[in-house]
Order: structure tokens, then sequence, then C-alpha cells
């Protein structure tokens, strides 16, 4: 069984225990109860996914806590969000998932994003091409910025104001650069969206390591283009990021620039 394979095996029972654990009434009444939930969720898919994958890659280490950004230390990592998009699941609607990348050298070279309620299974390794469920995934052949799709989010919360207001004006001015503007989080469910080419692209101003990680993999092998918003290539000490369909990549990044 090779490592891809080990890995969506031993989501299969992590699923599980989300699917589970997910209920579409969920209302948490306030701050204590969202954080309350998110931790259960996290410690419940951990105790059933860490010790398989340390397991599977002897000697690599093990990133805890998916909202923190920069380079990792030197050799392999797994680098693990047990719930993508918990805050989502535990309000009781159905965009999230869960993501594992092996990181080395701090870069990507495999990911697997699973999406439990619809069973669909995100898979890409560095120069083998990106799939889901067995069929290969390119970007979208868009060439005009006026005729696409784009998505950004919020990475986290507590973004410093600069942050927000970044935000805020990079979606004012998609809004008239782009054709369509979707705002929503977490990153990993646009960013395999642009890698499937329903999306042309995404862009944050973050450097959350876990909700970009699997995404840009993803849209590399699927043909797309990753940089920071700088237009140089995107890594763990970039501190904003866009991928896109290389056609419309240019012209995002002009458009974000000028905002």
């Amino acid at each position: 069984m090779n490592l891809i394979e080990t890995i969506t095996e031993n989501l299969r029972p992590a699923a599980a225990v989300l699917r589970d654990r997910f209920d579409v009434n969920a209302r948490p009444a306030d701050g204590a109860a969202i954080v309350d939930a998110i931790y259960a969720n996290d410690d419940a898919v951990l105790a059933v996914l860490k010790e398989p994958l340390l397991a599977a890659r002897p000697g690599a280490g093990w990133v805890e806590d998916e909202l923190e950004g920069g380079e990792l230390p030197p050799g392999e990592w797994w680098v693990v969000d047990p719930v993508e998009g918990n805050i989502n699941a535990i309000h009781g609607m159905p965009e999230w998932g869960i993501s594992v990348t092996l990181v080395r050298d701090n870069e990507p070279v495999l990911t697997v994003v699973h999406l439990p309620l619809t069973g669909q299974t995100y898979t890409a390794i560095a120069g083998e091409g990106a799939y889901l469920d067995g069929q290969r995934l390119t970007v979208s052949a868009k060439t005009d910025l006026g005729a696409a799709l784009v998505a950004t989010g919020q990475a986290k919360p507590g973004e410093t104001e600069e942050t927000f207001r970044l935000i805020g004006r990079s979606v004012t001015a998609m809004l008239i650069g782009a054709l369509i503007v979707r705002v929503s989080v977490p990153a990993t469910l646009p960013l395999i969206q642009v890698a499937a080419g329903h999306l042309d692209a995404f862009w944050q101003y973050s450097d959350v390591r876990s909700g970009l990680l699997a995404g840009a993999l993803l849209v590399r092998e699927a043909g797309g283009t990753v940089t920071d918003l700088a237009g140089k290539p995107w890594s763990l000490t970039s501190t904003d990021f866009i991928a896109s369909a290389p056609g419309v990549h240019q012209a995002a990044l002009d458009v974000l620039a000028a905002s």
C-alpha cells in the first residue's frame, strides 16, 4: 500500500467520527461554546488519525496548531487540519473536511483532502498530478478576469485591523475586476475548486500554513499558478497568497496591487 492509500484508509474512521458528530441543527450559543466544540471535534479526529500517520512515516514531525504560519525546521512534517472549516461544521453547515499534507524541507510533497459528507477525496503528489477520486484535475482555461469566478476569505479570528482593511479593499477591487467574488472560510475548500477548474482564482492575506499547503499543491499539480501577491513563488515564508488559472493570474495580481 502506497502512502496516499495509507492516508486515505486512515481517513475513513476519522471521517466516520466527524459524520457521527455533525449536527445540521447545531447552534453554538456563545464564544465559549464555539471554542469547546472546535476542540472537541479536533480531539475526536486526532484520537484516531494521529498515531497511524506518525507510524506511516517514522521520523516525520507533527504540526499541532493549524493556525500557525511560517517555516518549519528541516525534514519531513505532517501538517494536518483535523477539521478544515471547523467553524462551519459546528454551526451545522456542510463546508468542511480533513486535510493531511506531508511537507519535506518546507515544500508540500503529498496531500489528501477528504470531504466526509460527500465522500470526495482530493489527492496530489508533487510531480504526479492532482486527482479527485482518481480522475485527473485541470485548472480553468479562462484568460479573461472579467469572466472569472474568484474567492478569498478571512484566514483566522483576530487578524490585524490592517489585514481586515486589505481584505475589504481587495474584495471591492475584485468586484469591479472579476465576474463573481466569493468570501468564505476555510481556504482549502475554494482551493480545491480552483484545482478542479470550477473557480478561477483564490487569494488570501495570510501565512496560515495548514489552510494553504494542501490547496497550493493541488493547484500546482492541476496546472495552476501559485505565487505571493508580488508575483514571486509562494513559500511558507510568504505573508500573502494567490493561486489561479495561468490565464488570469497576472490580471488578478494587477487588480489586487491597485486595491
